[in-house]
């Protein structure tokens, strides 16, 4: 009986040291204004698994500790994660394969781009000069996550999907 939480503690804390390793490693495109945060495409693992959840939260809370937005990007940031990975989860539950990405895009570029607008200038993005910063930034941002949640992410999640790790993951 006490197997369960172990295994399923034991997988979020892989997936959340997963996450924070492969965030900070590639520390030069993880933060800022524009950035391609690679261990986002992690975010399709609660599709197979609620484990993954909580270390999807852990991960990127460890990591946004050194975010040039503080307490804004180890809060908040984190927060979003969390309600990004819930959203994935139920996608899983409903087997909306193609919209389990979607989450982490769309609150990541509209909630983290809230708070980076104070932190940091701009990106300069040329076709879209004459837009308010904020919306500068919920471009960038979301750039950045469709690169990670579905470029790296979907193939990851479809991979999965075929694969007898996914075993190792399920619940």
């Amino acid at each position: 009986m006490l197997r369960q939480p172990i295994r399923f503690l034991a997988r979020a804390g892989m997936i959340g040291a997963l996450y924070a390793v492969l965030t900070i490693f590639l520390y030069p495109i993880s933060y800022g204004p524009i950035q391609i945060r690679v261990s986002e495409a992690l975010t399709i693992l609660p599709f197979f698994t609620a484990s993954a959840v909580p270390g999807l939260w852990a991960g990127c809370f460890a990591a946004n500790f050194l975010s040039n937005a503080g307490a804004y990007d180890v809060v908040f940031g984190s927060l979003l994660t969390a309600a990004a990975a819930q959203l994935t989860y139920f996608c899983g539950k409903s087997k909306l394969l193609y919209l389990a990405p979607l989450p982490p895009v769309v609150l990541n570029s509209l909630g983290v781009s809230a708070y980076l607008q104070y932190f940091y200038d701009p990106p300069r993005i040329a076709f879209l000069g004459g837009l308010p910063s904020y919306w500068l930034f919920v471009f960038s941002i979301a750039a950045g996550e469709i690169a990670a949640c579905y470029v790296i992410g979907l193939p990851l999640l479809l991979l999965l999907r075929k694969s007898r790790l996914v075993t190792l993951l399920r619940d």
